[in-house]
């Protein structure tokens, strides 16, 4: 157990300082704005001790905090942090903060209430992302529906009830099925712990059920096809803060699990069925976007492409199994492992950046459809620069972000089967066809209409939040060592947990 519980400190900070600017922020939104700021900005300081204090070459859990919570069920508050999830929990603090600064001009209306809504589910994914007992993840995995069913059903679009009512029903709904293999595991098992599931013997019938069961949770996460049409509904209708911490954490959170239950829980099932997954991420990869070319919703389309680059996740997850029970390739499938985690961290800036820069646009002009544009490097020629950055790390431009988890999952692909790399490759095609037509006709041409030609470059708090994002889609695609050497031995003790039966 450590000395210093830091990681409850990261979870209930953002929680008790979300309830406290309720309080303090009464009649004061100014004051509320930097109250909760303060408190988004120390979260992240804190997820930065965390890493500067993480034994990187140690695939254990470090940071452990191990208490008895409902002692009758064996269920324990339990928590602890490998490379996989400190990179995520660092990507989740610092995006948190950057909404805040981000929607500083662009909401009115009941300010206290919107910026305690974000900091609660900040504290609640930094407890997915740190939960070790199966019960204390799946809490925190229920949770924080809450808040954002209403930041979407509040402050979101003329169709707000109804994305946030099919966000919310799509998510619970599939967790339930999560809930009956954990009861099942705890039945036969006696244990919700993570280290206590990853030992137990499972027959092959037992682990099938139990897979598809975690499959459905996760997949509605992801989202993978075909349980993915409450995603762009909801980003259409969400406010811009809402659909960045969407797109940016709360998918990722689908891998997450994967990665903590589905594959070392349920290890000879996911061998088994890994085809499945692969079809569908490659069907989500290639299908998904050619409907992104169809849109005429910025926000739209995003959304869509978003649901197309987390194949990219779902895949390097699931082709791990094939390279190490079929094929007995151990290092491509830490590539792959690789390349699926680089994804996540790389897509959460991307996507974050995207659906900002659409916010910026409509905070000034109230439409989000591309045809209402044109020619905005004329009258906003930074923000037209940032936007074709990450218009371009979206397109998967080496150099970028973009290009290296899916490179990597590519090449691993590649040593399974080429026609699997094959068509996941092709997705850069299609990843730079929707991109550059939406780019060609918003940003560049002539101006499109009079509200363009009155348009004006990005405000300071909109500037330091883009180039935030900026950095981070450049230091990871030119630098991306770091990042992998930071979840390089909690991948590989992935792959050895592959390896295994539990037959």
């Amino acid at each position: 157990m450590s000395a210093w519980p830091l990681l409850s400190l990261l979870i209930w900070l953002p929680i008790i300082g979300g309830f406290a600017t309720l309080w303090f922020g009464r009649g004061r939104s100014e004051q509320a704005r930097w109250f909760a700021l303060l408190v988004a900005a120390a979260t992240f300081v804190l997820s930065i001790g965390l890493y500067t204090g993480f034994d990187a070459g140690s695939a254990s859990m470090q940071f452990v905090e191990h208490r008895a919570w409902i002692s009758s069920y064996d269920i324990w508050y339990s928590l602890g942090v490998d490379g996989i999830s400190i990179a995520l929990m660092l990507l989740t603090t610092l995006v948190t903060a950057l909404v805040l600064v981000g929607s500083w001009t662009a909401l009115d209306k009941k300010v206290p209430q919107y910026l305690a809504s974000f900091l609660i589910l900040e504290g609640l994914m930094l407890g997915v992302f740190s939960a070790r007992d199966a019960i204390v993840f799946y809490a925190f995995f229920e949770a924080m529906l809450i808040p954002m069913f209403i930041i979407i059903g509040i402050w979101g679009g003329p169709r707000r009830v109804y994305a946030a009512v099919k966000f919310f029903l799509y998510t619970f709904l599939g967790s339930i099925f999560m809930l009956a293999g954990l009861i099942y595991l705890y039945i036969k098992g006696g244990s919700f712990q993570l280290d206590d599931l990853y030992a137990l013997k499972l027959t092959a019938n037992e682990q099938m059920w139990i897979f598809f069961g975690f499959l459905t949770a996760f997949a509605v996460k992801v989202p993978m096809f075909p349980v993915h049409t409450w995603l762009p509904d909801a980003h259409v209708e969400a406010p811009t803060g809402g659909s960045v911490v969407l797109a940016a954490i709360m998918l990722k959170i689908g891998g997450y699990g994967f990665v903590r239950f589905s594959l070392p829980i349920t290890p000879d099932a996911g061998q088994e069925w890994a085809w499945l997954v692969i079809a569908l991420s490659l069907i989500a990869v290639i299908y998904i976007g050619l409907v992104a070319l169809a849109q005429a919703d910025m926000k739209k389309l995003i959304a869509y492409s978003s649901i197309a680059h987390m194949g990219f996740v779902t895949l390097g997850t699931f082709i791990a199994f094939a390279l190490v029970r079929e094929a007995g390739n151990t290092d491509a499938a830490e590539l792959g492992l690789q390349g699926a985690m680089v994804q996540m961290i790389s897509h959460g800036f991307i996507s974050a950046a995207m659906f900002y820069c659409v916010g910026v646009l409509y905070e000034r002009v109230h439409s989000r459809m591309i045809g209402d544009y044109g020619g905005v490097v004329n009258t906003m020629p930074w923000f037209a620069t940032l936007f074709v950055l990450f218009a371009m790390a979206n397109a998967g431009l080496p150099g970028t972000s973009g290009f290296v988890g899916e490179f990597m999952v590519i090449l691993a692909s590649f040593q399974y089967h080429p026609l699997i790399a094959f068509a996941a490759a092709f997705t850069l095609i299609l990843g730079a066809a929707y991109t550059l037509w939406m780019v060609k006709r918003v940003i560049f041409g002539e101006v499109g209409n009079a509200h363009v030609a009155e348009l004006k470059d990005i405000r300071p708090h909109e500037t330091i939040v883009l180039v935030v994002y900026a950095l981070g889609v450049m230091a990871i695609g030119i630098w991306p060592k770091p990042l992998i050497d930071l979840m390089d031995s909690s991948v590989a003790q992935l792959v050895a947990q592959l390896a295994l039966s539990k037959l």
